[in-house]
């Protein structure tokens, strides 16, 4: 049976459409920061593989960036396609779970 911390019911954006909303089937309500989640990219172009040490430059993240685009991988995840035409990250729904309890993703 699916774990409703990590499970979401809806997605979508705020109110007023500058952050990513997330309720979670445990009825808990997260919000989430455009550039907060593409400095938490974790694809390899923006992690190390070997060392695990973030290699993405936080000065070359643009302020304004935001989605252009978010698709499911399969039950588990979102992909974000991202202004600044970076899209080969993508995070699990326990990862963004994890980002909202301060827990390390």
């Amino acid at each position: 049976m699916p774990d409703p911390r990590t499970t979401p019911e809806s997605i979508g954006p705020t109110a007023g459409g500058t952050r990513l909303a997330i309720v979670w089937g445990d009825g808990e309500m997260a919000e989430y920061e455009p550039r907060a989640l593409r400095l938490r990219c974790p694809c390899a172009g923006c992690v190390d593989e070997m060392t695990g040490i973030r290699t993405l430059r936080p000065e070359s993240v643009p302020e304004t960036i935001h989605p252009v685009s978010i698709h499911y991988v399969g039950r588990y995840a979102l992909q974000f396609v991202w202004s600044d035409g970076h899209d080969t990250g993508f995070f699990t729904f326990d990862q963004l779970r994890r980002m909202h309890d301060g827990e390390s993703a």
